[in-house]
């Protein structure tokens, strides 16, 4: 029997039953109020007028009226006779009456009192006996609801237990078939009857399991031919390359991994990474390198093949969560880098020693003793003053450059007071300042903690910054030079107020040789570089705040100690 079936005749039977007991319900409990209606509009209303009868006859002789009080109540009990033999009583009460107003003796009243009564009797004792029945009807129609509550109770109750149950099989099969396929059990079958509501889902499933039982069939030598035409491929390329599922277990690694971890293909296929990696210093790394919190900016260094060799480690996810570790080998670029870099460390310091020369040339020609000079050959002098100051403050930003790349930057760490860098600064810009006429001002609060770092390099920094900001100022600008506390760091700031910088710049100006396109003034765009490279060696850091039109703000962090 199909499930629609099923529901639909155990819910329409708790429906009739449902129906009975409201119809029932409604018929005995109109039988009740009819019953309590009759009462109240019989047999109390001669019950009344009796009592107001005797009351009347009781006040007899102190109410001239009772008589009269008397005929009224009995008229009205005349036309309220409504119970066997209670006409026979109220026309023997007005005979008795009629008998008690011609001769009003003791013998009428006690015989007159005895009708009222028969009266009141009669009509109490049927008040008794309609109750009576009112509460048979009541029993009798509590009993059937009950009976009829309880078959509908025990009718809820086996739709509660048997429909869950015959809802729960075929979905628990079909849920248990579709895990089996998920494992790529294809030879699993459903069976349910062709009738029923899950026969054709049963079909449809039993021929998709079928399909993909021939496909996989069909199909698995070609993937298999692809997995080691792919594993051909990926072990000839030089890279290293490993890939590990998501409970770090080694699937493939090719021939340049297997060799640089120097381990065979049979200990490391298959296996967990992390127990080899107990014995193994490379893989080991290789693995913490894999968490997101892991700075991974840094070449790994290698020994391989009888000497040192650079790679840059990569990491790439996979579609079934597993991890593809990629060693880039850049030994090549490492080696053009250290050339370049003692490249320019040497130029720098054969520089140095010819520019020095020439500004000691211009000194003595500048000396009076040895003659006057004519105005052309004064300003010549002084556009070769300047054009080798430019070029000494670009070979010493080189020199600086090297020596942070090369990591022979020493720091020579001592207690400073932050306005002392200020002052430096701006005692070393002030002839630059005064001739482009800028206005220098300071902020600084009454009390600031000392630092300690390396006053020389920080002082450079302030330098340079300050520098800029006069260069990129127009004429008789204003700049603001400072220090503040910030929890637990000392910001030194330089502020501009010229035309800013796009934020799209923001990142890149701290980039070795760039230029802020558009950019008029020259320089070799080394010194933010090199400043931001003097800042985090003392565990600080830069950073710029400004929007075109509005100036800019370099900042220098510093942890106070």
């Amino acid at each position: 029997m199909k499930i629609k079936t099923k529901l639909t005749y155990s819910i329409g039977s708790l429906l009739l039953i449902i129906i009975l007991l409201g119809l029932f319900s409604v018929r005995y409990i109109s039988n009740i109020k009819r019953d309590t209606e009759n009462i109240l509009a019989d047999n109390y209303n001669s019950v009344k007028y009796a009592q107001q009868m005797q009351e009347a006859l009781n006040n007899f002789h102190q109410d001239t009226t009772s008589l009269k009080n008397f005929k009224m109540s009995m008229k009205l009990q005349e036309k309220n006779i409504t119970e066997p033999y209670e006409k026979q009583i109220t026309e023997d009460l007005v005979k008795k009456f009629n008998t008690f107003a011609k001769e009003q003796s003791e013998t009428n009243f006690i015989d007159l009192s005895q009708s009222i009564n028969n009266i009141i009797l009669l009509n109490t004792t049927s008040i008794y006996h309609k109750s009576e029945i009112a509460k048979l009807r009541a029993n009798t129609a509590m009993i059937w609801i009950i009976v009829l509550a309880t078959i509908s109770a025990i009718l809820a109750m086996l739709m509660l237990l048997l429909f869950p149950k015959s809802f729960n099989r075929p979905i628990k099969e079909l849920t248990d078939g579709i895990i089996e396929v998920s494992k790529q059990n294809y030879d699993n079958r459903l069976k349910f009857d062709e009738k029923s509501e899950f026969g054709q889902v049963a079909e449809s499933f039993n021929s998709m399991a079928e399909q993909l039982a021939t496909f996989r069939k069909s199909s698995l030598a070609k993937i298999i031919a692809t997995k080691r035409y792919l594993e051909t491929i990926i072990d000839s390329i030089d890279e290293p390359i490993i890939c590990l599922d998501n409970n770090k277990i080694v699937l493939f690694a090719n021939n340049a991994a297997t060799t640089i971890l120097n381990i065979t293909h049979e200990k490391i296929i298959n296996q967990s990474a992390l127990d080899i990696s107990l014995n193994n210093d490379l893989l080991r790394r290789l693995i913490r390198g894999m968490d997101p919190d892991f700075t991974k900016d840094e070449p790994l260094k290698i020994y391989s093949n009888n000497k040192e060799s650079y790679f840059q480690v990569s990491y790439a996810k996979t579609s079934n969560t597993g991890t593809v570790i990629i060693l880039s080998n850049i030994t090549k670029f490492k080696e053009l880098d250290n050339a370049k870099t003692n490249f320019i460390s040497i130029i720098s310091h054969e520089l140095k020693t010819p520019i020095s020369a020439i500004m000691m040339s211009l000194k003595l020609l500048e000396d009076k003793r040895i003659g006057e000079m004519n105005q052309e050959q004064a300003e010549l002098t002084q556009s070769i003053h300047e054009s080798s100051d430019r070029l000494l403050s670009i070979t010493s930003e080189l020199l600086k450059m090297t020596q942070v790349e090369t990591g022979k930057l020493q720091l020579n760490p001592k207690v400073t007071k932050p306005i002392e860098l200020i002052n430096y600064a701006i005692n070393a810009t002030r002839v630059l300042a005064e001739k482009f006429g800028c206005n220098i001002e300071i902020e600084y609060p009454e009390k600031l903690p000392k630092l300690f770092i390396d006053s020389e390099k920080i002082a450079w920094v302030i330098t340079n910054l300050l520098s800029n900001a006069i260069h990129y100022s127009e004429e008789n600008a204003r700049i603001i030079v400072g220090a503040r506390q910030v929890d637990k760091t000392i910001e030194i700031y330089v502020k501009d107020f010229g035309k800013g910088i796009d934020p799209r710049y923001h990142q890149s100006i701290f980039d070795r040789y760039f230029r802020v396109p558009g950019t008029k003034v020259q320089g070799s765009g080394l010194g933010l570089a090199i400043s931001k490279d003097f800042v985090e060696a003392h565990g600080g850091t830069m950073r710029v705040e400004s929007e075109v039109g509005k100036g800019s703000t370099f900042i220098a962090s510093i942890n106070i100690p």
